[in-house]
């Protein structure tokens, strides 16, 4: 008797998180047949309590959003990120502390892309409207075979292909399955995939302020003892933060009341941008490293968070999510065109090699800054900001810094350039 499957096409992607929505829309774009498979109503994520951080997009994140055709109804919810100014610490003086301390970072735009129009180091938008354009962009392509609320039970390798068992009794069968299910991916761990990493015993406290200055699209990152404090900016005059604790610490700010949130903000924002005040809930995420061992096997990609997690100091979680997507569907792409097997370990090792180097680098480059930086050691802080001033001064480091967050450097996939992965 032959079985019936509710999808028989080349690739499921298990998540429809920010990176699996990313991803299916690129494999439809590249001509596969996609099933996208997520365990919540698409509508849950988008509503504003679902997920209250704000992504920073890099520029070539940005690019592939608009060749994906999300990019049109997310621009009108951004904001350019036209300088980042780093600082170990902030200047003191008044009655608060003021804006970024005596050692700083400064990297603009303009030295990398010196038109008056030209594109910004990054883009913020909080993670609704992110979802939001995603979502719209999925409903326009009927290709895209949709299965939410929909719960994965298990998935079981079949000759010539995968299956994956949903809890309802369906079954989708595809040449691949790239699994998009998060760090503490189910799909890994039924793999027998190990991974690395460790807690850092910090949180990261999410929160948006309204200020009485404009921000002029500059992006902040004190390193304090604590933790980084990151001040993105967002349209208005407001800013999303990420505000780095110890564990205990950013609990305990979280549960305060208003004044005595107001007062820790306070001490720590300053006043350089006039009053600042809280808009809004607030979000404490547990912050630590994970990294997979393997990023495919027999049949299985892994992407986004299923890969790897790392700090946000860098703002690079999302970003590395995209550049996954890029990667396997190109690489699908091309094994497609060539006639090859999607699934083999041979093809999947393709996206493996073009993903690992750049996750193990950002990963490791982001826990040492994490662990240099979150303390108030005298001789450390003072070592750390000579090291800041001088590559201040040096200008082709800040300009290969400013490429390696803007995600372009190496062998860059198409739509990283935009570029259509339809196009002939």
């Amino acid at each position: 008797m032959t079985q019936s499957y509710a999808f028989d096409g080349d690739v499921t992607v298990l998540g429809g998180g920010l990176a699996g929505q990313t991803l299916a829309l690129a494999l439809d774009q590249a001509g596969l047949s996609v099933a996208l498979v997520d365990v919540l109503p698409f509508e849950t994520q988008l509503e504003p309590e679902f997920d209250g951080r704000a992504s920073a997009l890099a520029y070539t994140s940005f690019r592939m959003l608009d060749a994906l055709g999300a990019g049109t109804a997310l621009r009108p919810h951004t904001q350019r990120i036209e300088d980042i100014l780093v600082a170990d610490g902030r200047a003191h003086g008044g009655s608060r502390p003021g804006g970024p301390g005596p050692f700083t970072l400064h990297f603009d735009r303009r030295e990398i892309h010196p038109d008056a129009d030209g594109e910004p180091l990054g883009w913020m938008a909080e993670n609704r409207h992110i979802r939001q354009a995603l979502s719209l962009t999925l409903q326009d392509r009927p290709g895209i075979n949709l299965f939410a609320p929909a719960r994965a039970d298990r998935w079981e390798r079949v000759p010539g292909g995968m299956h994956l068992h949903l809890a309802d009794g369906r079954v989708l069968k595809s040449s691949v399955l790239a699994a998009c299910d998060g760090r503490f991916s189910r799909s890994r761990r039924q793999d027998g995939i190990r991974s690395a990493g460790w807690s850092y015993g910090q949180k990261g406290i999410v929160a948006t302020v309204e200020h009485e200055q404009p921000h002029n699209g500059v992006a902040y990152e004190y390193f304090l003892p604590g933790g980084p404090f990151a001040i993105l900016p967002l349209p208005g005059n407001r800013a999303s933060l990420v505000w780095t604790e110890k564990s205990g610490t950013a609990d305990a700010i979280v549960k305060l009341d208003v004044s005595g949130f107001q007062r820790e903000l306070d001490a720590r924002f300053g006043d350089f941008l006039g009053s600042v005040k809280e808009t809004g809930p607030r979000w404490a995420y547990p912050l630590g490293l994970t990294i997979a061992e393997q990023f495919c096997s027999d049949g299985i990609a892994y992407c986004g968070d299923a890969a790897r997690g790392i700090h946000p100091l860098a703002g690079q979680g999302f970003n590395l999510g995209i550049r996954d997507a890029a990667a396997l569907a190109e690489t699908l792409a091309e094994a497609k065109r060539l006639g090859l097997d999607l699934g083999s370990r041979v093809t999947l090792r393709r996206y493996e090699s073009w993903r690992k180097f750049d996750s193990l680098s950002l990963a490791a480059g982001t826990d040492l800054f994490n662990r240099l930086f979150s303390n108030d050691i005298t001789p450390l802080r003072l070592a750390r900001g000579v090291g800041m001033s001088v590559v201040d001064r040096i200008p082709a480091a800040r300009k290969f810094f400013m490429r390696q967050a803007g995600g372009e450097t190496g062998d860059l996939p198409r739509l990283l350039k935009g570029e259509r992965l339809d196009a002939a």
